[in-house]
């Protein structure tokens, strides 16, 4: 198993931190300079620097290095989570939605359990809103992912 994301902050840095407390190998791309709202990602991330600046280069990377994508959110995907889907649609790639406002924790954790498990997941790259779009996000995907059971 292996978790990846693009190191935003919000559900990004949510996913690695977690990737980190559970020991699971992590990483993904990032844009040039290591660029997130608050500035460069810190070092103990281990993400790979993609030659571009622009968000959307390191979130279609991030999508096909992935066996699939779990993408969090509260409420309708929006900007950057929401062109995650569309390249995940484009792509022909495996991804799930998880919107907090329609299901409750308890039957999200199952649910992306099943989804890993059924889907034979190795790499999954986790998105969702960056921390100024969505102050709830870090802690709900931290929480789901650390409370899961992951697949060997």
């Amino acid at each position: 198993m292996r978790i990846i994301s693009g190191g935003q902050t919000g559900a990004d840095q949510a996913a690695l931190d977690a990737a980190i407390a559970l020991d699971i190998p992590h990483g993904g791309w990032l844009p040039k300079g290591r660029k997130t709202e608050q500035g460069p990602l810190p070092l103990r991330y281990d993400l790979r620097e993609s030659g571009s600046s622009r968000y959307r280069d390191r979130t279609e990377k991030n999508i096909l290095a992935a066996d699939g994508t779990l993408i969090f959110s509260f409420g309708p995907l929006t900007g950057g989570s929401a062109l995650t889907e569309a390249l995940a649609i484009r792509h022909d790639r495996l991804f799930l939605h998880v919107d907090f406002e329609l299901i409750e924790r308890k039957q999200a954790a199952a649910l992306v359990e099943k989804w890993l498990r059924d889907c034979r997941i190795a790499v999954v790259n986790v998105a969702g809103p960056r921390a100024s779009n969505e102050p709830r996000i870090y802690q709900a995907v931290y929480s789901l992912l650390t409370g899961i059971h992951w697949p060997e």
